[in-house]
């Protein structure tokens, strides 16, 4: 049973006696401004945009009216009253937006006894569908109507309930589809069922109460029958009884408005029952009006009254009727200010309850949450104000709160704060650092453990600005499981290295990244790790530039092509891990053949490194063949050069003897023997290469040449070369050799001799040549002379083309050349030609040509010569045009000139034809 003594009195509503301007309301009678209503006033009601009120004049009866009850979602008004003397109650039913005569129309009349048992109405209720109308009486029997109140064809009426003791209240409560009557007597409470056949019925208690002392509340708590007793205010449920509130005094009349229960109750503490009523009505005691807020308890008015007819609800006010006529208003104050007169009173859990109930937004109780958290806070109770401060979350800017609150002895408050506002995931980055750093304060590891292990759905705040705190605090096993956990390969990887200092596990760790963070990683931790773990650092590094798979799925299926890392770009990682290094390098060479080219010249360089340093003659000669064997792969074609100079670097001669042999760089390798003073291999060297560079002999020659020791045997191999192939005059041999004080004239004695014998043949040739030349030029001048003289017989019987005997006509040249006119004809390109001899011919015509076109060239080449700075350049160019060229051309004279020539001895052309046509 809740207490009733502790209760609160506030002044939530104005009270105002109503004034005649008031709309909608009618009247007689004047007390100054105030509206005064007729005397004899019995019954009233509300609804619908109206008050209704009964009298005692001959209105709607000719007696008196009893009973008033106005739908509140029709405008159907039921009434009760008498219209002659004895027990016989009528029940008419108006409807009042239709008029008849000025009056309401009155759709139905019917009379409201019982059977055949007259007596006295008590109470009367109609269901809002228009479906039920429940009649009490005070014999103890309900009258039920079923079906439409408004026509007497459509209903049916029947007795519902019979008792002894008399009907003081009725409700119809709807819920869903199942519809219940309750039914208040002085000495019970019952329920009926009546959507369910036969309309069972359910006793909830053993007590009653008096006439007009119960009501029914709306929803707001959950459309609860309400009875009040002199003692207590009970609430059922259909099947059961609910709360009940200790409400002292003799209780006259129970109403239900908004939220609210209105008590009108006599002002002294007796409560007698005399008959079945609440109390006598022509008693003119004081009488106390109270609205309860059941749910809030407290007291939201109270006041007194003299002799309370009823209390109605309209236009959003209460109207209490009093007996001299007069109408009070209960004007309800707005929210705001009734938050307000509690804030002044700090009943600040009042107000959130009344805020709630009256359905303020959010804003509006985050400020009262705030008020309430201040208020608590400067009292000093600080567990308190932090959790009023806590629901403000959201509203609130944290920083307000945050302040209060930094002082270390308020830090587990401050805890509790940030843990919520990270829970409704309206956390900044500064808002965990500071927790983080709340919870290593306090050392509750147990809390920050618990803050951290959230599951992934359930991460309320930013993972990196929380591993940063917890590094920061010492707590690296926290920082490197919130990296694990949430994917922060980097920050994982910080922590193991940098602060636990565990290479091994951050190195597994890399081995189950997906390719292109682990290849990150190991771009950037990799000399960290092969410092410390080399071994196992270059085995993961293998796996990575070859057939990278995390760890986990390298028994999977293989990666598609392009999973795997460019090995030249880990080199650098390898400083001063030359063993691991070249382990590496090995491997990839093996594996992976077509790896880039710094794998190959890293490799090179570090074998060559090897080979230099070695002491141990075997080893040596080892790392020799591996360094040969490396060159001769056929990797380094595109990097002749830079392989070249490591050789050269590191003194490995038959490496730079190969690679000048591949680069046929002949010469090279001629004068790295001549450096090396191997005067045997220079003459190897000639030997080996001469044909394909025949000026080498010239330059041992010249080396030979000038060497002081004795080296006759190499200057005769190479003067018989040589002597052989020609390719130097015997006067520039003698003058190289000049230069040797130990070669003496023994040494090139068989070469000169040689080479005259050589001279002596070629001149006796000569000789033969133009003896041979003269007689041949003997022999033309005759001939020239003969066809000039003498008559040319042509004999020849065949066609020099198509080899037939010839046939007239035909065509004859002097070069004794015969053709059949149409042979001649077919294959002649000049009429004047002999096709046979026009080849020949056409040769010596162009030379001839070109030599006139150079005579022009002469002034020209004279003027470059004397303007060019270099003489010998254009020397070189009109040289390499043919200039310089002597040709010697006999071609035919023009006519003119054809005499001369002769005279001066010049044979004719050999060429010049004569032609000769016969006709048949």
């Amino acid at each position: 049973m809740a207490a009733y003594l502790q209760w609160r009195r506030f002044a939530f509503f104005d009270c105002e006696t109503v004034k005649k301007e008031r709309p909608g309301l009618e009247g007689g009678g004047a007390n100054g401004n105030a509206l005064l209503l007729p005397p004899g006033i019995a019954v009233c009601d509300s609804g619908r945009g109206s008050l209704v009120f009964g009298d005692i004049l001959p209105a709607a009866y000719k007696l008196r009216v009893t009973h008033l009850y106005q739908l509140k979602q029709h405008s159907i008004l039921v009434s009760i009253g008498e219209d002659e003397e004895g027990i016989n109650p009528l029940v008419k039913v108006w409807n009042l937006e239709k008029h008849d005569g000025g009056n309401p129309l009155c759709t139905r009349i019917f009379p409201a006894i019982p059977g055949n048992k007259p007596t006295v109405v008590s109470c009367l209720t109609v269901h809002e569908n228009l479906n039920f109308m429940a009649i009490g009486f005070t014999g103890g029997s309900v009258v039920l109507t079923k079906g439409d109140i408004t026509r007497d064809r459509h209903s049916k009426t029947q007795i519902l309930h019979e008792g002894s003791y008399p009907i003081t209240g009725l409700a119809f409560r709807q819920s869903g589809k199942t519809t219940h009557l309750f039914v208040a007597t002085t000495e019970s409470i019952q329920c009926y069922t009546l959507s369910v056949k036969d309309y069972p019925r359910q006793e909830l208690d053993t007590r009653g109460c008096g006439l007009r002392c119960c009501t029914l509340s709306d929803p707001s708590q959950d459309l609860q029958f309400i009875v009040a007793g002199d003692e207590c205010v009970y609430l059922y449920q259909p099947d059961e009884r609910g709360p009940c509130f200790a409400f002292e005094g003799q209780k006259l009349i129970a109403h239900w408005y908004r939220g609210y229960l209105v008590i009108v109750s006599k002002d002294r503490k007796t409560s007698p029952k005399s008959d079945f009523a609440g109390g006598d009505p022509q008693n003119s005691d004081k009488q106390i009006v109270n609205i309860y807020d059941l749910s809030n308890k407290f007291i939201a008015y109270s006041s007194v009254f003299d002799d309370v007819v009823d209390v109605l609800a309209e236009w959003g006010c209460l109207y209490v009727l009093t007996r001299d006529g007069k109408l009070h208003t209960l004007q309800e104050k707005d929210t705001q200010t009734k938050l307000e007169m509690l804030f002044k009173k700090n009943l600040f859990e009042m107000a959130i309850n009344l805020a709630r109930s009256h359905h303020l937004d959010s804003d509006g109780l985050a400020e009262i949450f705030r008020q309430y958290g201040d208020h608590l806070y400067n009292k000093g109770n600080h567990d308190g104000a932090i959790q009023q401060y806590i629901r403000t979350i959201g509203k609130l800017e944290p920083s307000y709160v945050i302040r209060k609150f930094l002082d270390a002895q308020r830090i587990h408050n401050l805890t509790a704060y940030l843990q919520t506002l990270h829970l409704q995931s309206l956390a900044n980055a500064d808002h965990t650092t500071l927790l983080l750093n709340c919870y290593t304060k306090l050392k509750d590891i147990a809390r920050l453990e618990e803050f951290i292990k959230t599951s992934e759905s359930e991460v309320h705040f930013d993972v990196e600005t929380a591993i940063k705190v917890l590094r920061q605090a010492g707590c690296y096993s926290h920082a490197v499981y919130l990296a694990e956990k949430h994917a922060h390969h980097e920050w994982y990887l910080k922590v193991q290295l940098e602060d636990i200092k565990n290479y091994q596990e951050a190195l597994h760790y890399i081995g189950r990244l997906p390719f292109e963070q682990a290849e990150s990683n190991m771009k950037r931790y990799g000399k960290i790790l092969m410092h410390h773990v080399p071994s196992e650092t270059t085995e993961l590094l293998k796996v990575l530039c070859t057939d990278y798979r995390p760890a986990g799925d390298r028994e999977g299926p293989a990666v598609p092509e392009g999973q795997k890392a460019n090995p030249e770009e880990f080199i650098p990682i390898f400083a001063n891990n030359s063993r691991e290094l070249r382990a590496f390098l090995e491997h990839m060479s093996e594996v992976q053949p077509d790896s880039p080219q710094g794998v190959f010249d890293t490799l090179l360089e570090l074998r060559l490194q090897n080979w230099a340093h070695e002491q141990d003659p075997k080893v040596k000669d080892k790392l020799h063949n591996e360094a040969i064997s490396l060159l001769k792969s056929g990797r380094f074609r595109s990097a002749f050069d830079k392989a070249l100079v490591l050789c050269q670097m590191h003194s490995f001669k038959d490496g730079v003897l190969y690679l000048y042999e591949q680069g046929k760089l002949f010469q090279q390798i001629m004068h790295y023997h001549m450096q090396s003073e191997q005067h045997r291999k220079v003459v190897e060297v000639c030997e080996l290469y001469g044909d394909q560079e025949p000026a080498l002999w010239e330059q041992a020659l010249g080396y030979f040449a000038h060497k002081e020791e004795d080296c006759k045997e190499h200057i005769r191999a190479v003067l018989k070369h040589i002597e052989t192939k020609n390719l130097m005059p015997p006067l520039l041999v003698v003058q190289t050799l000049a230069h040797n004080s130990t070669a003496t004239l023994s040494v090139i004695k068989d070469y000169l001799v040689s080479k005259l014998q050589k001279q002596s043949r070629q001149i006796e040739q000569d000789e033969q040549k133009i003896q041979k030349y003269r007689e041949e030029t003997k022999r033309i001048r005759k001939e020239i002379e003969e066809l000039k003289n003498s008559p040319k017989i042509f004999q020849k019987t065949k066609c020099s083309i198509c080899t037939g005997a010839l046939e007239l006509p035909s065509v004859h040249f002097l070069c004794s050349h015969s053709f059949h006119q149409h042979c001649f004809e077919s294959y002649s390109e000049s009429g004047s030609e002999c096709p046979t001899c026009l080849p020949e011919n056409r040769k010596v015509m162009d030379m001839i040509r070109a030599q006139e076109q150079k005579r022009d060239l002469h002034d020209h080449f004279q003027h470059q010569l004397k303007c060019a700075q270099d003489g010998f350049a254009v020397v070189a160019d009109h040289f390499g045009r043919g200039v310089f060229n002597k040709l010697t051309l006999v071609t035919d004279l023009p006519a003119g000139r054809a005499a001369a020539g002769m005279e001066a001895g010049l044979p004719p052309p050999r060429d010049s034809l004569a032609r000769a046509q016969r006709s048949t």
